[in-house]
């Protein structure tokens, strides 16, 4: 019975935020107010309320969701055989982020959802959540870069995983202020500063 519940539990956490998405396209994030999402969604207010405190809420999550899914990209890039290298794991995930990040694209809530973590604390928790399983993805790639001999045997991966999770931030921010730059200039950036394995024949990732 728990198990059921916590199903439903899910699936109405998800109505809300498919009803949220669907809102924010339709008319922008700062337009969509609570009534949009509960008319969308075919909810309540206190059914609504009961997984969400508010909309900055659900941009929080929205946002969570979509890195969790760039996330679930790198896990599978990363355990190709052979090792794909930094350049080619920017690229793709990159290339990813660029799909997303049109006007309504769910990209575009990453940088809200990081300056609502900063003040709000259930925001914050989601964003937590979120950096730090991309983190230990980058770690679990860094290692991986040490054992097959890019990195020194004495590296401290944890550091490298600090530094490398940085690139990912700067090119949303970038591209989403900026206009640019591509990810073939990311890669390239990369690719002169992180050689590794650019000096063997490597497979596409996809």
């Amino acid at each position: 019975m728990p198990r059921v519940s916590e199903e439903h539990l899910e699936r109405r956490r998800q109505q809300i935020l498919d009803a949220a998405r669907l809102c924010f396209a339709r008319t922008g994030f700062h337009d969509t107010s609570m009534q949009d999402i509960f008319a969308e969604s075919g909810l309540s207010a206190g059914a609504v309320y009961r997984y969400f405190k508010s909309k900055d809420d659900i941009i929080a999550a929205l946002a969570t969701k979509t890195m969790v899914e760039v996330r679930a990209i790198m896990i599978e890039a990363i355990h190709n055989d052979p090792l794909p290298t930094p350049a080619q794991i920017v690229t793709l995930l990159a290339e990813n982020i660029v799909a997303r990040s049109g006007p309504d694209g769910p990209i575009r809530l990453a940088p809200q959802a990081w300056a609502l973590a900063l003040v709000e604390p259930e925001a914050a928790g989601y964003v937590k959540e979120a950096i730090l399983a991309m983190r230990n993805v980058w770690h679990e790639y860094a290692e991986k870069m040490r054992d097959i001999g890019w990195l020194p045997e004495d590296a401290d991966t944890h550091a490298v995983a600090v530094a490398i999770i940085g690139l990912l931030p700067g090119f949303i921010l970038q591209h989403l202020i900026i206009g640019d730059p591509s990810p073939e200039t990311l890669a390239l950036g990369v690719r002169t500063l992180l050689p590794y394995g650019e000096n063997v024949a490597h497979p596409v990732v996809t």
